[in-house]
């Protein structure tokens, strides 16, 4: 177990090395020059060339990426090129607040997903096993921002009993922070809700087609006892796998969702940097969601060592 942990270790590492030199890469082929961004098309060339000294835009490719790796690991993400104030700060604050807006989209999420895959499952050759089939493949079609337009509607705009948007930091006014948060993480749980809802059908039915579930039965449990007592362990090790996937994509919607409601998080941030051509924000901004993204991969591999006992003797 051990020496699978360490191998993890490693390729979490090297996939973030790997990630900063894309990111990187990708900025610096972008046209445009952030000092005559930051200056104007009337700026002149020594102004330009004094600026671009000044964000050091002027050095090697390599050793720009060198100076910005390097302060990577010490958590400085360099300094804003519209804003001249340091970026790491910035982030780590905007980033506080979109885990937020994912945590409470993933437990919305969960407390949809489960039920009804599951009720889904054991019910799949009834009427109203079809039925939840037929709500969470809706719920599937229906994009993030679209439900959340939808629910500022109806309770923002019809019957004003949520606000439309903003936040609110949890320690100054947790009811309002609620409040705030309530509509954002509907939007993006709701749909999300019901893809994982979709695989933990299939991996509900798998697991009541073997045979120590039959024997369960047999006995005189009923499928949601035998199931618990019996099949929740083997049936969570597919979840988990999808489920490290749809944080990531709750992460990635939290971007458009965040601008529907204004939070001001990692989302509007990201949108604010990109029409600002600031550069630098952006490579910190996406270098942060790449890795939150690549640490939740690590997090459902260990899990896995955790739920199946198996694994921890094959290894």
């Amino acid at each position: 177990m051990s020496l699978y942990l360490i191998k993890r270790i490693a390729v979490l590492l090297i996939s973030l090395i790997a990630a900063t030199l894309i990111v990187f890469g990708f900025m610096a082929v972008l046209p445009g020059d952030p000092a005559v961004i930051a200056l104007g098309v009337n700026a002149t060339p020594e102004a330009i060339a004094a600026l671009r000294a000044r964000f050091g835009t002027d050095r090697p490719l390599i050793v720009q990426y060198l100076d910005w790796a390097g302060g990577l690991v010490v958590g400085d993400f360099g300094t804003s090129y519209v804003s001249e104030t340091p970026i790491g700060p910035l982030i780590m604050d905007r980033f506080a607040v979109t885990c937020w807006l994912v945590l409470f989209g993933l437990i919305i999420a969960l407390i949809i997903a489960i039920p009804l895959g599951t009720a889904a499952a054991v019910r799949h050759r009834k009427v109203s096993g079809l039925i939840l089939s037929g709500v969470s493949q809706a719920g599937i079609a229906v994009p993030a921002f679209v439900a959340g337009i939808g629910l500022l509607f109806v309770f923002a705009v019809t019957l004003r009993v949520l606000p439309s948007g903003g936040f609110v930091v949890p320690a100054q006014d947790p009811v309002g922070f609620l409040r705030h948060l309530l509509l954002p993480a509907l939007s993006l749980g709701l749909v999300q809700g019901a893809v994982l809802s979709r695989y933990v059908r299939s991996a509900v039915l798998d697991v009541l087609r073997e045979d120590y579930l039959r024997t369960a039965r047999a006995k005189g449990m009923g499928p949601y006892r035998a199931l618990w007592r019996h099949g929740t362990r083997n049936a969570a090790i597919p979840v988990i796998t999808v489920l490290g996937l749809q944080v990531a994509t709750l992460l990635i919607g939290a971007v458009v969702i965040e601008r529907v409601f204004t939070i001001p998080g990692l989302g509007s941030l990201l949108l604010d940097g990109v029409a600002n051509r600031d550069l630098l924000l952006v490579q910190g901004t996406v270098i942060v969601l790449v890795a939150a993204v690549l640490v939740i991969n690590f997090v459902v591999d260990v899990g896995y060592l955790v739920l199946d006992p198996r694994l921890r003797g094959s290894r």
